[in-house]
């Protein structure tokens, strides 16, 4: 096993890809929340995405599965109570701000280090912001609002506005050409707070409930344990790649890098050359990790999915043609990626009709004989986690990026 000197990019993506369950499959029976904590969240803005980043990397896993996980008792009317079974998995604002799948007994973590990363420019006027008061209001009501519930967007801000006051459901806040309540511009910080998580949709409509009671970390814990969990899963890596992954200021995570680094708990690397941080003592990576299989061979990813968000640099898990073709503008997971040996060789896209999907994978150089094999196998798993018959089709991917 290589140790600090000279990590390559090849023995990092290795490590990686292993951890991340990429270079084999969890077993049969795996938990779906142990799957979802390898990759540090599911991104889940497309809740299908989000299933086969699970599915995909685990035997056996289907959309139902996942479903299961998230919902084990799904809500037939309103105000139904909350489901009974404590869920695995919580659908709520993560990383970024944006929508994923966290494990429920990692929420102390998530909802104490998340509202700790300082805030970003306001993105609203003084006369539509809430101040400071009154978003923890807003905050405090959601999350009386959805014990033990099951509402909806509107049903929400009924409730929201009944606790706080007529100057919570002003519209003020131009969105798609409409304009929403003051009080919606704090729905992802009451997610990121654990007084929100998306419950099964009615219907078209979407739900939102109180995920399971926790006591929360102290924020100066919860964003050490949270550096730590991040460079186990992508390390070796740097503040501005922890910063990058989480959109936190540089600065911020420069400080929580010093400070665990001044405790002991993370150690300096050399990483293709450059200075980059592992967990304190996590310092073994392969050897030969294309003799070791950790490498080698062909894997389907989705849209947004962990690997390609969080894994850094991106230049070398883009290379070349990748970097023009599998990224939106600089940035990763519009398109679902085709990774070979371990960097992204390829788009794809699957359309589902009725029973059947369609997944078409546009390679970036010609496939061998046993890559196209073990392509035929991932499309058959896509299919599987899917729970619908997969047919491939290599050749041209048509659709553009998601936004």
């Amino acid at each position: 096993m290589t140790k600090t000197t000279g990590i390559t990019w090849a023995a990092a993506s290795a490590r990686r890809l292993k951890r991340q369950f990429l270079a084999r499959r969890a077993r049969t029976g795996t938990p779906v929340a142990d799957v979802a904590a390898s990759m540090l969240g599911v991104h889940a803005q497309v809740l299908s995405a989000a299933e086969l980043s699970v599915g995909l990397r685990a035997d056996g896993v289907t959309r139902t599965d996942v479903r299961d996980a998230l919902w084990p008792t799904a809500p037939l009317a309103p105000p139904a109570p909350a489901p009974s079974p404590v869920p695995a998995l919580v659908k709520t604002h993560g990383p970024r701000g944006t929508v994923h799948l966290l494990p429920a007994r990692d929420l102390p973590m998530w909802c104490a280090a998340l509202p700790a990363i300082p805030a970003g420019t306001a993105a609203f006027p003084t006369d539509v912001r809430l101040t400071g008061e009154q978003a923890g209001q807003v905050v405090a009501a959601i999350a009386d609002a959805l014990d033990g519930a099951f509402l909806t967007i509107d049903e929400l801000g009924e409730e929201v506005v009944a606790r706080t006051g007529p100057w919570a459901g002003d519209l003020v806040m131009p969105a798609f050409q409409t304009m929403w309540p003051r009080w919606r511009q704090v729905l992802h910080r009451a997610g990121q707070c654990g007084a929100l998580s998306f419950g099964p949709s009615r219907g078209r409509r979407v739900t939102y409930t109180r995920p399971p009671h926790f006591t929360p970390l102290s924020p100066e814990e919860a964003s050490r344990l949270l550096v730590r969990r991040y460079l186990y899963a992508y390390g070796p890596a740097t503040p501005q790649h922890f910063a990058r992954w989480l959109a936190a200021p540089p600065g911020w995570a420069r400080a929580r890098y010093a400070e665990l680094a001044a405790a002991g708990e993370i150690e300096e690397v050399r990483f293709e050359g450059a200075p980059a941080w592992v967990a304190a003592g996590d310092t073994d990576f392969p050897d030969a990790p294309d003799r070791d299989g950790l490498l080698r061979g062909v894997r389907l990813v989705p849209y947004f999915d962990a690997y390609v968000v969080a894994a850094q640099p991106r230049e070398l898990l883009f290379p070349g043609a990748a970097y023009r073709r599998a990224l939106a503008g600089g940035q990763a997971g519009n398109f679902p990626v085709l990774l070979v040996d371990g960097v992204v060789a390829g788009v794809w896209h699957q359309r589902r009709r009725g029973r059947r999907t369609t997944v078409t994978v546009e390679p970036l150089a010609r496939l061998t004989a046993r890559q196209e094999r073990e392509l035929a196998d991932c499309a058959e798993r896509v299919g599987a986690v899917l729970e619908a018959a997969a047919e491939l089709v290599i050749g041209e991917v048509t659709v553009g990026a998601h936004a």
